[in-house]
């Protein structure tokens, strides 16, 4: 029996309780795109990406056809370039700045960072070993019960300081949404997600530093933002979860989303690099120790991509997307088949 089709040829690897993951399902609720679900643990090993070549070890994933892309900062982007009809994007240079800006204040300036301080180490699974040893790996810092506990001072002074900047900036002025749209956007996305995120989880906010009486202006925006995706999600496609085999013959099988011949090498770039190099990608800020390794396919100033064998059907390839910001791109030897 043939594995059931995701729509749109969209594959989500995820895990349920993922933040940055949830970037990728609100934006897919919220304009009504049906997609396929591939459910991943929350620490590795994760055999269903490993089966398709892949060694980023950061979660989500998106794949489209035989397409593979990593961060959610470059999924969004292709999502709105692949569904351009209703698109959630910024129109006008003022509100793309905003949306860009906010982008890098959540996930660049350390806003996330904080925010992950900030998990009650009382939780269950702070107390699982083999979580805290996966994190450990994952951020290059310690999770450790009493160390956490220690750092919490530090990262609630930083976190309130982004409830303050937005209780008194974008939102002082009592508008619904960030861009003052009839509903939400992407650039709320961008906004809201650590803040959201947080606001939920029990006893990781003290309530005598950040509460609704304190930021009425921002615990109103969450409100509305929850009502909008409940709306949402009730009257978009549920999404059909493949299993990670089903999910791979899937991809193997599928065309490129992007056409490779169309794809090129910036002559300029100051790396260097032609097409065809074999070269190693990987994330600077989290999950470094984790490179994939291929064939250079396109690079320019945004988007870096390389082809990978699979392990699942060795005479397949997958294209590797990463953004350039936050990654690095060294030029390697030898096959680029060969593993790391």
């Amino acid at each position: 029996m043939a594995p059931p089709a995701p729509p749109n040829d969209i594959i989500l690897y995820h895990y349920p309780f993922s933040p940055y993951a949830r970037r990728v399902i609100w934006y897919l609720q919220l304009r009504g795109i049906g997609y396929g679900q591939c459910i991943q643990p929350p620490t590795l090993p994760r055999p269903d990406l490993a089966a398709l070549g892949v060694r980023y070890r950061r979660i989500p994933l998106l794949a489209i056809g035989r397409d593979v892309y990593c961060d959610t900062r470059l999924i969004l982007r292709k999502l709105e370039q692949r569904f351009p009809d209703g698109a959630l994007g910024a129109r006008n240079g003022d509100q793309k700045a905003i949306e860009r800006l906010l982008e890098k204040f959540t996930v660049d300036a350390g806003v996330f960072n904080s925010a992950s301080a900030l998990i009650p180490p009382e939780l269950l699974v702070m107390k699982d070993s083999r979580f805290q040893k996966d994190r450990e790996e994952l951020s290059g810092r310690s999770w450790n019960a009493e160390d956490v506990k220690k750092g919490r001072p530090e990262a609630l002074v930083n976190v309130r300081e982004g409830f303050e900047l937005l209780e008194t900036t974008l939102l002082a002025d009592g508008r619904d949404w960030v861009l003052k749209t009839d509903k939400p956007t992407l650039a709320d996305i961008e906004a809201i997600w650590p803040f959201h995120w947080l606001v939920e989880m029990k006893g990781a906010l003290p309530p005598n530093v950040i509460s609704e009486s304190r930021f009425p202006k921002v615990y109103a925006w969450i409100a509305r933002f929850r009502a909008a995706l409940q709306a949402a999600k009730a009257a978009a496609p549920k999404p059909v979860t493949l299993k990670g085999p089903e999910a791979a013959q899937h991809i193997t099988e599928a065309r490129f989303a992007e056409e490779p011949n169309g794809a090129s090498v910036d002559a300029e770039d100051p790396l260097g690099l032609e097409k065809g190099d074999v070269v190693e990608v990987w994330p600077i800020d989290s999950g470094s120790r984790h490179h994939d390794r291929g064939r250079l396919v396109t690079l320019n100033a945004n988007e870096v991509t390389v082809s990978s064998r699979c392990e699942a059907d060795g005479r397949k390839e997958v294209h590797i997307h990463t953004p350039r910001w936050g990654f690095r791109v060294a030029k390697g030897s030898g096959d680029a088949g060969a593993k790391l």
